[in-house]
């Protein structure tokens, strides 16, 4: 493994000692090391401009030292000449969280050594403590390209709406930056060599660009696609970053489906155009694409019916749907209604120990509306998981599984595949923020919080885990794939307090989490909670299956 050699612009941090265990089935062979630390953000420049509160926390707080909603990626190409693939590793996650929506700015942390040891890397032209425009920015997205390029996307906001737009957003831009594979060469990445930001997408007129995600294709170099949805919002409607969605249906209110791509690996983009429209008072959220290894796009989402267009009577409900596209995004199929593969069924996570009243400090904000998918590298089969409660009557929420074997043409029914135990009653049984990913031996991995062992009293004491299944020996479309003595592994060894986290319309890790792999090893990234001074941290650790 290289050393890591210092930089401007890249701040040290202390790694915490690796403590392996024996490899094996279902062990933990790299135990969690911090990623992130002491914010790397000042004020100023950065901006402290508050906004308007929520009704479940009037008053805007600031959370300094907080990292949230972490993504990562291991990059396909070998980093040291060694033969071994997994030496680079980055990350990216929300720095410095705000309660009323986003963050003061992005912040990635790289690894050049396979984990043991990480620097965090901040950017230029993103928000106001970067030398940038905005206010905040949110919604952390990278993605390796196969020749080791690092594509990452932001999006960018400001707080206050318009002038005479009360009830809007403020001006907001779905942003794309690159770091090419050269820079990685040298362990280290100089400020130079990342790019200068590129506006995929802008609105100054109230309505906002949301919930992006970025996706180089592992087939093609110069090929890297983005999606997200696009809310328009009726005149007269309150709109806030953390909002519920249930105020925001009205006439002319929907959020369709926006997609760009770059066929030069990042060097520019065409214009966004929409590739699904749910029609008014409906929406998607949480678009996703994957790639399957002959080159179709699939384009997973929520799709949110609050009153269907197409058939049956006016309801509210969420659905895990899917289009996609034989042609490297120029079609999209199918043509009207997307896939529809099943409903999403989540309820509120209220906090364990104080379940009852109205307020953000009483719940969790989790991923209740945002699916995640993979697909297999080798042979195509889709993978998705969400957030569902149909399994516990609706008390708690469980992991949904489901995966198709043909190109998305049918799927398995859902299954809890997360091992909660039932002893683990009441809110104590949830299960959330899922991850789904595919190692290239095939074996399928799912990472997910759950609250099994809190006890009343004192913090909410919460664990990361990592359950898998081997499709080869085991049959994943059945419960019973997946709990197998030694399929789940504590990817925490110790509990943390989640109720330290940044509150944002409750106690918030991120919308999702991050879950790759080494070739070998699951590589978990994801948050915790640590104290009031330094409320979360971003922490990567290795299970292998």
């Amino acid at each position: 493994m290289r050393r890591l050699a210092l930089v401007s612009a890249l701040v040290v941090l202390v790694a915490f000692p690796v403590g392996p265990a024996s490899a094996g089935p279902g062990s933990l062979v790299m135990a969690p090391v911090a990623a992130s630390g002491s914010s790397p953000l000042s004020s100023p420049p950065c901006s402290d401009t508050p906004g308007v509160g929520t009704a479940l926390q009037p008053v805007p707080e600031l959370f300094p030292n907080s990292e949230v909603e972490p993504w990562v990626d291991v990059s396909p190409v070998d980093g040291d000449g060694d033969g071994v693939v997994g030496d680079v590793v980055a990350g990216l996650y929300q720095q410095d969280r705000w309660s009323n929506g986003g963050a003061r700015d992005n912040v990635a942390s790289i690894s050049f050594d396979g984990g043991s040891s990480w620097r965090q890397l901040t950017f230029t032209g993103l928000t106001e403590c970067d030398g940038g425009e905005f206010d905040r920015n949110t919604d952390p997205w990278l993605s390796f390209a196969p020749n080791g390029d690092l594509h990452l996307m932001h999006l960018v906001l400001d707080i206050e709406a318009p002038p005479g737009q009360p009830g809007g957003s403020g001006p907001n831009a779905m942003l794309a930056q690159k770091i090419p594979a050269a820079a990685f060469a040298d362990g280290a990445i100089a400020p130079g060599e990342v790019s200068a930001p590129i506006t995929l997408a802008r609105d100054d007129s109230g309505n906002l660009h949301d919930k992006n995600s970025m996706t180089a294709d592992p087939t093609n170099p110069n090929n890297v696609y983005a999606v997200w949805d696009f809310l328009t919002l009726p005149e007269g409607h309150q709109l806030n970053p953390e909002r519920g969605l249930g105020n925001l249906i009205g006439f002319g209110f929907k959020s369709v489906t926006l997609f760009v791509r770059s066929t030069n690996a990042g060097a520019s983009w065409s214009q966004p155009r929409i590739i699904y429209n749910p029609g008014g008072n409906n929406q998607t959220i949480g678009n996703q694409i994957v790639v399957s290894p002959d080159g179709t796009l699939f384009n997973f989402f929520d799709e949110i019916l609050n009153f269907r267009n197409d058939d049956g009577p006016p309801q509210f409900d969420m659905n895990l749907s899917m289009q996609f596209s034989p042609d490297q995004g120029t079609t999209w199929l199918p043509s009207g209604r997307p896939i529809r593969i099943a409903d999403m069924l989540g309820v509120l996570i209220r906090d364990p120990d104080q379940p009852t009243a109205p307020r953000a400090r009483d719940r969790h904000r989790a991923a209740d509306i945002n699916p995640d998918v993979a697909v297999d590298p080798n042979n195509g089969t889709l993978y998705a998981v969400w957030q569902d409660a149909r399994f516990s009557g609706f008390v708690h929420n469980d992991i949904a599984f489901t995966m198709s074997t043909n190109a998305g043409r049918t799927w398995s029914a859902p299954i809890k595949v997360n091992q909660t135990p039932d002893s683990a009653t009441g809110n104590n049984g949830h299960a959330f923020t899922h991850s789904v990913h595919v190692l290239p031996d095939g074996t399928v991995g799912v990472s997910y919080y759950d609250f099994r062992n809190n006890r009343r009293g004192g913090g909410t004491s919460t664990d990361h885990w990592l359950v898998h299944c081997h499709p080869g020996t085991e049959n994943c479309a059945a419960a019973g794939g997946w709990d197998d003595p030694g399929d789940e592994v504590r990817v925490t060894p110790a509990s943390f307090d989640s109720r330290q986290a940044p509150v944002a319309r409750g106690f918030f890790l991120g919308d999702y989490v991050g879950l790759d792999d080494d070739g070998s090893n699951f590589t978990a990234f994801f948050a915790q909670g640590i104290s009031a001074g330094n409320p979360t941290d971003v922490f990567y650790a290795e299970v292998s299956p």
